[in-house]
């Protein structure tokens, strides 16, 4: 059976700065619909207080989401070395699909099959499919691929994470201070290289009563229009349920690896809060009986850009691969988990091993 390895990647990160002062006019709303009296500035200061977040970025008015994703991904070909024409399939993962300035959701044609227009490809055995999966789309997105490369139906394939949250945000919502935008590619191919690469991965659904934990609805603020849709958090809800549920996806995932954590070199988790993420990394060396540990082991990017859903570990691993992390890096023949949560509620882990 063959494994899964990943031969190039690429990232695309806005040139648009977001930093707090661009919040300092915003009218802010509780989930109860009730206007918030206290100056902007003082729910700013709490919200990066709690997040970290003290800059994100967003796209200019003239780009869309396949349009950073197409960036991503001609990278990524040219760092595989590879012909476009060789790819069997694209996969792109995406909530939002390709939304206009003013807020509405374009899916048809399908994302990946704009960006094989975008990048010349006429191979017309190469199969563009969507992946929407909540924030772990783009780890699903290589489930899949790692499945079709497992079947021996496909050989290469491009796996792409893009999103434009800033155009899906409510203006009165607290929490549109949290998401951003980004693109991030890979390229993987078929290798006969045993243990190497994906060997081991975990998907988690939980789709009762946590569809409503991260869903769309109508703006906060019930004088604002009605009809437009925008991304909605429980925020508590999903603190806690990640807390509960993370760390074991986690630790399952890399039992059947066959390792443990002290295998492990560095985990990729998605970038949603900054309070979260730590308390997840924390939690799950708790599994493991390690109250003190190296915190580099989980580098975080949310602090500078924003939660950009999808695009989160795909850039990550593109900056850290190409020594533009500061103070991170990949160790050669190392093992890593890419992990992610999000709208569904869906869980997802992987356990790569570098060739």
């Amino acid at each position: 059976m063959p494994n899964t390895i990943i031969i190039g990647s690429g990232s695309y990160l806005p040139n648009r700065i977001i930093g707090r002062d661009f919040f300092l006019d915003s009218e802010f709303y509780t989930e109860d619909g009730l206007k918030i009296d206290k100056p902007a500035e003082e729910t700013i200061s709490k919200f990066v207080e709690i997040t970290e977040i003290e800059n994100r970025r967003f796209i200019e008015d003239d780009l869309s989401n396949s349009k950073i994703g197409y960036e991503a991904a001609k990278i990524a070909l040219e760092d595989a070395d590879i012909n476009g024409e060789d790819l069997d399939y694209i996969i792109y993962a995406s909530n939002f699909g390709d939304v206009t300035v003013n807020g509405y959701a374009d899916f048809m044609p399908n994302m990946a099959a704009r960006v094989k227009n975008m990048l010349g490809i006429k191979n017309r055995k190469c199969i563009t499919y969507d992946m929407m999966f909540g924030c772990p789309g783009w780890v699903e997105a290589m489930i899949l691929a790692d499945n079709l490369i497992k079947a021996k139906v496909a050989k290469t394939i491009l796996v792409i994470g893009a999103e434009t949250l800033s155009r899906v945000t409510d203006l009165h919502d607290r929490n549109r201070m949290i998401f951003a935008d980004g693109a991030g590619a890979v390229v993987v191919k078929a290798t006969d290289e045993e243990n190497v690469g994906i060997i081991a991965h975990n998907t988690i659904c939980d789709n009762g009563v946590e569809l409503e934990y991260l869903a769309n609805g109508p703006s906060i603020n019930k004088e604002a229009d009605q009809s437009r849709l925008y991304v909605r958090m429980m925020g508590r809800k999903i603190y806690e349920y990640a807390l509960k549920n993370v760390p074991v996806a986690i630790k399952e995932t890399i039992d059947d690896a066959g390792l443990s954590i002290e295998d492990i070199d560095k985990i990729l988790i998605h970038q949603a809060n900054a309070k979260m993420d730590y308390a997840m990394i924390e939690r799950l060396h708790k599994l493991y009986d390690i109250k003190d540990y190296d915190h580099s082991i989980s580098p975080m990017t949310i602090q500078e850009f924003g939660n950009s859903s999808v695009a989160t570990i795909p850039t990550m691993y593109d900056l850290i691969i190409k020594g533009k992390l500061e103070g991170h890096s990949f160790k050669d023949k190392g093992n890593i988990v890419m992990t992610s949560v999000g709208a569904g509620m869906n869980i997802n882990a992987i356990v790569y091993k570098f060739p």
